[in-house]
């Protein structure tokens, strides 16, 4: 396959992979608390991040890239966007459907398009805004529901919002530290920069735990099995996102990912036993279509 267009098959993995992971976090929030399961996706996914990082530079036969200026800068900005959002986004799936806090989420690539042109100067065309553009339109639908925006409507939708607005930050700054290594080839780049950040945010949330919520991190390590498989499909999602940012643009893949839209409604259907309703078929249409149509441009 053209390297080129290998964005999309990794990007499709990842929304697989991530999916399956908000589930699994989503179980463990109402065992272990919304911060106690948000630390599960960094400190139980390094280890296998940098599984990925030995199998990354064996098969390569290159060596680890050096930081460029603004490396650590961008990665800071996207490792503490990252945090916030999780734990946002954990704490709306708390009062709210699995699959409707996910499209609330999927407001992102608006978020990350503005973002990415005003912080690192990635492409934004004419076509690539139409799509995102009617991406979003069914993103609104699925998530919005007459007469639940009071209690828990209102709530989970700012949470989700908010939420929305660090993951797409926090695409812009991962991508902006990939493209500032001075070298090395795109697998290598992107993995390095996932180990470094999830090693960061390791750090950061493990002295917050220990000083304020040792109760939740110790449900975290007794909750291991699911800690563990959280952990991974998190470091396997963050691996594949972090391929897309080293590929193309964040604003491309984020706009991709709406397809966890429907991943998300498959999740809900089987395992919560949520239904769908028309209005949010209608707003899985469009965003296939406007999924569809970035793939059009793209190829």
């Amino acid at each position: 396959m053209d390297v080129t267009l290998l964005w999309i098959p990794v990007t499709l993995a990842a929304a697989v992979a991530q999916t399956g992971r908000n589930a699994l976090q989503r179980d463990l929030t109402a065992r272990i608390g919304t911060i106690g399961a948000t630390q599960v996706r960094f400190l139980f996914g390094l280890p296998f991040a940098i599984v990925f990082l030995g199998i990354a530079l064996v098969a390569t036969g290159e060596a680890l890239p050096r930081p460029g200026e603004g490396f650590f800068g961008f990665l800071l900005v996207g490792a503490l966007a990252q945090i916030a959002a999780t734990a946002l986004m954990l704490a709306a799936m708390r009062d709210r459907a699995f699959s409707v806090v996910t499209a609330y989420l999927k407001t992102e690539p608006v978020l990350t398009a503005l973002f990415a042109v005003t912080v690192i100067g990635d492409p934004i065309t004419s076509p690539m805004m139409a799509a995102i553009a009617v991406a979003t339109a069914g993103v609104v639908l699925v998530s919005h529901t007459p007469g639940k925006l009071t209690a828990g409507g209102l709530r989970p939708a700012l949470l989700g919002l908010a939420a929305a607005a660090g993951f797409g930050l926090s695409a812009v700054g991962y991508r902006g530290a990939i493209l500032a290594f001075e070298d090395g080839g795109y697998l290598v780049r992107a993995t390095t920069a996932l180990v470094a950040a999830l090693a960061l945010q390791t750090a950061i949330l493990l002295v917050y735990l220990l000083v304020f919520d040792r109760k939740a991190l110790l449900g975290s390590l007794r909750e291991w099995r699911g800690s563990s498989t959280a952990g991974f499909l998190g470091a396997l999602a963050s691996q594949f996102w972090f391929l897309g940012f080293a590929l193309t643009s964040a604003a491309n893949v984020r706009t991709l990912a709406l397809v966890e839209v429907v991943f998300a409604q498959m999740v809900s259907r089987r395992l919560f036993a949520q239904e769908t309703s028309r209005r949010e078929l209608l707003g899985i249409a469009l965003i296939v279509a406007g999924v569809g149509a970035l793939l059009w441009k793209s190829v």
